[in-house]
């Protein structure tokens, strides 16, 4: 199965830390790289399709979005036991985030999350 190009996970985390650095704390800002970071690999390593990044923010609230293209996947907070490199992504976005969640659309779904704080 062919594998959309993962150098675009670095190119989405630069472009984000690059838009963040006089909106947003940095250390929320590098959580957010990270978040953002686990997200896009999913939807290339498990869509093939690639996919959209929004981001919004309020001096209250970082919000990411990352939308695929591929209906009927589900996506799995449980990592496999038996893989010791993959399967963590959302587990680090359960933990790290303040907010998230998983929107289905009529074509794909919508995995967002928030962070919360106040600009410095």
């Amino acid at each position: 199965m062919a594998r959309t190009d993962l150098s675009a996970v670095a190119e989405v985390r630069c472009a984000l830390r690059e838009f963040l650095r006089h909106r947003w704390q940095e250390d929320s800002a590098e959580v957010a790289e990270l978040l953002l970071s686990e997200l896009v690999t999913n939807a290339l390593v498990h869509t093939d399709h690639g996919a959209l990044v929004t981001v919004k923010v309020t001096p209250a609230t970082l919000r990411v979005e990352v939308r695929d293209f591929v209906t009927g996947l589900t996506m799995s907070c449980v990592p496999n036991a038996d893989d010791a490199t993959h399967g963590r992504g959302l587990v680090l976005v359960h933990a790290l985030a303040d907010a998230w969640e998983v929107t289905a659309h009529a074509l794909g779904k919508v995995v967002w999350f928030e962070l919360d704080g106040e600009k410095p």
